[in-house]
Order: C-alpha cells, then structure tokens, then sequence
C-alpha cells in the first residue's frame, strides 16, 4: 500500500460529494481478515449518561483507522475504552466486549492492556524529567531493559519517532526544553519504548502548526508497517490523507465504517455525507 502525498490539498467544496483530497489507496483485507482489535455492541456510561451505543466494529493490523465526527460525538470516549483507559473515570462502565487478537481485554491485566495498546494524547504531557528518562520511563517500570540495554532501547524508540536527531546531543536536558511537535513526538517515543501492538492517538496535531502536523502524519506512514494505528481527529483533510479506514461518529454512535476512499467519495449513509461535505458539524 503506497502513502499518499502528505501535502495538503485544496479544501473540499461545500454541499458537493466531489472532495479535493488526497486519499489513502482503496486496498483493503478480506472480509473474513481478522482483526487487531474489534468491538461487539459496545456501550459506555459515564454515571447515567450513555456516551457510546452499541458500537460493533473491527480494526485491522497494520493500518491506520480513523475516526472522525463533530465535538462531544464520542470519538474520544471510544479510543480510550480500547485501553482501559476510561476506568480510571469514576462512575463509569463498559457493555459489550473489546477484543484484542481475539481475547477480551476485560480478562487480562490493565497493565498488560496498556502496555500491548499504547496511548498519546491530544495535548502533550511530557514528564518533569530528562529526555531520556521520558522514553526510558517505561521500560524501567515494566522491567523490559537492563541498564546495559537501557540506552539502545531509547535510542532504537527515538529513532522511530523520527526525534533522535533532533535531540541526539541532549538527551539529558528537560523534555521541557522541546517545541510542541517535538514533545508530542517525544510522547509517541515514550509509548513506543514498550514495543505496543497497537497506537492510539487522540488528536496529536489539534496544538501543532503545518510543519509539525506533516512531521506527525509522515511518522504514523513509518509506524504503521509494525504496529496498528488508530487516530481521533477533527482534521477531515489529515483522516483522508493518513488513514486506510474511517469512522463516522454521530451523537454516540458509529453511523459508517468502511474504507477512507469510499467514506469521503461515496459514502452510504446521507449523515457521512452531510458531515465530510460540510453540510453540518
């Protein structure tokens, strides 16, 4: 599957289905491929509030899926029940199964859900450490380096983050001392140091300028040839030019999934089409 061009493209024209935007190539798995990660009527609850609806849904290795939709749609609430990162929310529960290579992840151990399913926020959240101490963070709490191997993990983690050069001579400054895409990327070092399965990124441009959103979505064509991606975003133009699958999201539920060529050429359903042709949201 070849990337398609990482420039952008002429905004998409208005109440048309005809979108100027690069697009990710049409090839796509079997119907019966299996997947990375998959959901069967899955729901979420913050308290009494219903954030997702009987979301049943499969994510493929080694693609990039996105999922799209207007403000508060549940986009975000999904990417982190995919990680067990919503029970850290009080009040909270989960319907439904979330299976990773088939196994729910509700019968395995957080710690080794979160370390197989890696995760980088929107605003990036770098330690109050050394550079080097944020992408070796992991490594030392989860016991995956000696000290004699320590530093060849950071560095091999830095590398594929595309960061290592930038910071190759002061590795022991403040992660502080970065610009923002260089944390956000420094974030992405960090979860990549414990080698996960799959990479969930929620919104990891939505604070950074052109140059280092094209630095951004240039690492995820790298990382997607040895993990799987999901990325949450409110850029139409950056889902259309990374990702192999889209979502639509709409008032918590997944309203269409299919490949990114035909969810912005020809969608099925007239919701998708109103949203990615500008139409509402």
């Amino acid at each position: 599957m070849h990337a398609p061009n990482p420039q952008p493209s002429p905004d998409m024209t208005r109440g048309t289905r005809t979108l100027q935007m690069p697009m990710a190539d049409d090839s796509r798995p079997a119907a019966d491929a299996a997947s990375k990660l998959s959901t069967d009527h899955l729901s979420f609850y913050y308290g009494d509030f219903q954030a997702l609806d009987g979301i049943t849904m499969k994510i493929y290795g080694n693609q990039v899926t996105a999922f799209i939709g207007p403000s508060g749609c549940g986009k975000s609430t999904f990417l982190r029940t995919l990680n067990r990162m919503n029970e850290t929310v009080k009040k909270t529960r989960v319907e439904g199964e979330i299976c990773l290579d088939g196994e729910n992840i509700s019968r395995l151990e957080v710690s080794e859900v979160r370390r197989r399913v890696g995760m980088v926020f929107q605003k990036s959240n770098p330690f109050p450490k050394s550079i080097f101490d944020n992408v070796a963070y992991g490594l030392r709490i989860n016991g995956l380096a000696t000290r004699a191997t320590l530093r060849e993990k950071v560095e091999h983690s830095l590398r594929r983050a595309a960061l290592s050069d930038e910071v190759k001579d002061n590795q022991n400054q403040s992660a502080y001392g970065l610009s923002g895409g260089q944390q956000q990327r420094l974030c992405i070092a960090r979860a990549l140091a414990v080698d996960p399965e799959v990479l969930l990124l929620d919104e990891p441009c939505s604070a950074l300028d052109p140059i280092a959103t094209a630095k951004i979505e240039d690492l995820i064509f790298q990382l997607k040839s040895s993990c799987t991606i999901v990325i949450v975003t409110h850029n139409m133009q950056q889902a259309a030019r990374v990702a192999d699958y889209t979502g639509f999201f709409l008032l918590g539920r997944l309203i269409e999934f299919d490949s990114t060529t035909v969810i912005f050429k020809n969608p099925a359903r007239k919701e998708t089409e109103d949203y990615v042709t500008g139409r509402f949201g």
